[in-house]
């Protein structure tokens, strides 16, 4: 199981790789637009995805481990406030500053909510509680779709292009919630059959998130925005992903350990709360309006931090579900 979990992680982080060579080597220019739009064809791609999302979310298996409600308070804390706080002390060096945006760009990592999919299969391997994490890692993207917009718009209004208040709105209305409410609605009818097409769901999913990179990427270097980013940001952008994953993850092991949790249920607290979601981090970018000019840099520690916590929670996982058979 293990070797299909790097299998696919690893064909999906060369896909990635991949896209941003393509960005360099044939970006997407404003003149191929008569021919075919990439940009209409991945607001629709997020729309399905928050449909398929709707379509997927089972409302009675979600609600059914709710009475482990301090476990839960623990992963929504560690996702939503001690990740956006850790990364808050820092404000007062970064304003006013040229590091303005590379710390906002961090500060949206942390107002992610945690992975789904992954964090559910994570969990298996570590022979942790896999109801929880299934409540845990579907309830985190129903609380980000509000929470991270929250979190971002008194820093978002910094910049002078940002989208207004009400398109932020609009956007989380038109492309998220009216979607997802659609696919909740339709799930008693449909459920079978994106249960039977489950695996090219996923498919799709990641082709819209390569579809994001790519167009970012090839504005990127279109106006080559990469010669005006010193090689310092990437390695503080790179240390900050890995300290934060190591710092976030520690804590919610203290306090799991604390509060006298189960093994099964320390394995949730560290697992879905030290997670992040590049399929919402991607979406989100768009949906917040954030400038042609700054999606790059709000990729880059998304990205990052996603190829880390796919190898090293997948070979975390391993190590503790064969240290517990």
């Amino acid at each position: 199981m293990l070797k299909k979990i790097f299998g696919g992680g690893n064909t999906f982080l060369w896909l990635l790789v991949l896209m941003v060579f393509l960005g360099k080597i044939v970006p997407f220019r404003e003149e191929y637009k008569p021919y075919f739009n990439l940009s209409s064809f991945i607001d629709w791609g997020i729309v399905i995805i928050f449909l398929l999302y709707g379509l997927k979310l089972n409302i009675r298996e979600v609600f059914k481990d709710i009475k482990n409600w301090k476990l839960h308070l623990l992963v929504q804390f560690g996702t939503f406030v001690l990740f956006p706080a850790l990364v808050f002390a820092f404000y007062g060096f970064a304003k006013g500053t040229d590091y303005y945006l590379l710390w906002c760009s961090i500060f949206f990592l942390a107002s992610l909510p945690s992975t789904v999919s992954s964090s559910v299969v994570m969990v298996s391997i570590a022979r942790g509680n896999i109801t929880s994490a299934i409540f845990n890692a579907s309830i985190s993207g129903l609380i980000g779709i509000v929470a991270t917009p929250l979190l971002m718009q008194p820093f978002l209004q910094h910049s002078a292009q940002s989208a207004s208040q009400g398109e932020i709105v609009q956007q989380l209305l038109l492309k998220v919630l009216l979607p997802i409410i659609l696919g909740l609605l339709l799930n008693p009818l449909l459920k079978k059959l994106v249960t039977k097409y489950n695996k090219w769901i996923g498919k799709f999913d990641r082709l819209i998130i390569l579809l994001i990179v790519y167009e970012s990427f090839s504005d990127a270097f279109v106006n080559q925005i990469f010669s005006k980013v010193p090689a310092i940001t990437f390695a503080i952008i790179a240390v900050s992903c890995v300290a934060l994953f190591f710092i976030v993850y520690g804590i919610l092991k203290r306090i799991s350990q604390k509060l006298g949790f189960s093994r099964e249920d320390t394995i949730v607290a560290t697992f879905c709360g030290s997670k992040k979601s590049l399929v919402h981090g991607s979406l989100f970018i768009l949906v917040l309006g954030i400038p042609e000019t700054e999606k790059v840099m709000f990729l880059l520690p998304i990205m990052l931090y996603h190829s880390f916590q796919l190898f090293y929670v997948s070979y975390l996982a391993n190590k503790i579900g064969s240290k517990n058979e």
